[in-house]
């Protein structure tokens, strides 16, 4: 026969060897960051029906990899309609081989999902082809522009979570509110409840029994209608600085979810387009080496003319 007219060889299932980059990482979440544009729903079948192998044996999806581990990954047909990010690059603040911490833009989400295809880390990913492992050791809401860092080692997100997770990462915010705080440094400590809306979206109110949560405020400049804010998150709550202002009687200009949204037309005719809210510093020990960081983004051109002309 030609070999022309052969037919075509099937596909093969392919072996992986777990390097430092995804030891500790779970395999659904290994694989599901791998065959892109696989169905998640097929990616858990392939799971459970025992395709995926670890070191020949099945495992369940929430086996931690470890240095060494051999994966058997089935063949498996990506889906052509999937859209790939575009490689993008950001403003870095900080960068070595653990790390990088970048200056986010406002209106550009961190990650794809929720009517977003890709965000921030999937065009760094595609950006850097050569680093194995990039990773989100935080997030920030899409219109919150600022400090964020990615990870490019698993040790090193792995550490970097150990001390979110203890509050030992100082993170300050800039914030442009309504009105004018009548002290010039004060704490709220309002607990804080996650629910969804009827139409999906995940929303949170201050109320007993939620979580604890506690943010520091200071007045850096005092308006009559306008203030400008330095608040300091000691806790780590979904949308945790917005729902304390806004309950406090000051949300924050912009703000789609907790603002005032008849304010918040009127400044969309003076120019206002998004939420006035900017990640302005990080300190914290660097994962690997122990090193103190303390890292800072200048205010973006639109908060820093919005609060000079106040």
């Amino acid at each position: 026969m030609n070999d022309l007219n052969k037919p075509a060889a099937p596909p093969r299932a392919t072996t992986l060897e777990i390097g430092e980059e995804a030891a500790a990482q779970r395999i659904d979440n290994f694989l599901l960051k791998r065959l892109r544009g696989v169905p998640k729903s097929h990616v858990y079948r392939v799971l459970r029906s025992g395709e995926v192998r670890v070191n020949s044996g099945r495992v369940a999806p929430d086996y931690r990899l470890r240095i060494g581990d051999r994966v058997r990954v089935p063949p498996v047909r990506v889906s052509s309609a999937v859209k790939v990010a575009k490689p993008a690059e950001f403003p870095t603040v900080f960068e070595d081989g653990a790390l990088l911490v970048i200056d986010k833009p406002a209106g550009v989400a961190v990650h794809g999902g929720s009517g977003v295809s890709f965000g921030v880390i999937e065009s760094l990913r595609a950006s850097r082809p050569q680093v194995k492992a990039l990773e989100l050791a935080h997030r920030l809401d899409r219109d919150t522009s600022g400090l964020l860092i990615v990870c490019k080692k698993r040790s090193a997100l792995t550490a970097m979570h150990e001390q979110l997770r203890k509050g030992q990462v100082e993170k300050v915010y800039i914030a442009i509110v309504k009105g004018a705080p009548a002290e010039t440094a004060f704490e709220l400590s309002d607990p804080l409840h996650k629910y969804v809306t009827a139409g999906g979206e995940r929303r949170v109110s201050v109320r007993e029994g939620g979580m604890a949560a506690r943010t520091q405020v200071r007045v850096r400049k005092r308006g009559g209608d306008f203030s400008v804010l330095e608040v300091r998150l000691l806790t780590g709550r979904t949308h945790q600085i917005r729902v304390h202002l806004a309950h406090a009687g000051h949300p924050i200009l912009g703000d789609d979810k907790y603002g005032d949204f008849t304010l918040n037309r009127e400044l969309d005719r003076q120019g206002v387009k998004r939420l006035l809210l900017h990640a302005a510093r990080l300190a914290f020990a660097h994962p690997l080496t122990g090193e103190r960081l303390r890292l800072e983004a200048p205010l973006p051109a639109d908060m820093a003319q919005f609060a000079a002309r106040r």
